[in-house]
C-alpha cells in the first residue's frame, strides 16, 4: 500500500531543504513514520530535492481522496519529459454526459 499526503508530510514535518533522499529517510524514521511512508521514501531516485512538492512528486501515494486533491496533482506537471498531452487528464465532463463530443 502507498502512502498518503497527510502522512508524508507528518513524517518530513522538521525536514531541512534542500535535501536528499538518506536525509529525508532519516527524519522520516526520527518522526516514527509508518512503514508504507518509509518504503517509498526509500524508493525515490537518490537526488538532492529542493522542497517538499519536490518529494511529493517523486513518491507514489494511494489514491487521492478527494475531488480536491486529484485535481491539484493534474495541475502540476510532475514528470519530466511529458507534453501536457500526455498528463493523464479525465474524460471532458460534457462529454461524460452525453456519452460523446459533439464537436460543438
Amino acid at each position: 500500500m502507498a502512502t498518503t499526503v497527510e502522512r508524508l508530510h507528518a513524517a518530513l514535518s522538521e525536514a531541512d531543504f534542500p535535501a536528499e533522499r538518506a536525509e529525508l529517510v532519516r527524519c522520516a524514521e526520527r518522526a516514527d513514520a509508518d512503514s508504507d511512508t518509509l518504503r517509498e521514501l526509500n524508493g525515490i531516485p537518490a537526488e538532492t530535492y529542493a522542497s517538499l512538492g519536490e518529494v511529493e512528486r517523486a513518491v507514489s501515494f494511494a489514491s487521492p481522496e478527494d475531488d480536491r486533491e486529484r485535481a491539484e496533482r493534474r495541475r502540476t506537471h510532475g514528470k519530466p519529459g511529458l507534453s501536457e498531452q500526455a498528463k493523464d487528464v479525465g474524460e471532458h465532463p460534457i462529454a461524460e454526459e452525453l456519452g460523446e463530443n459533439r464537436g460543438s
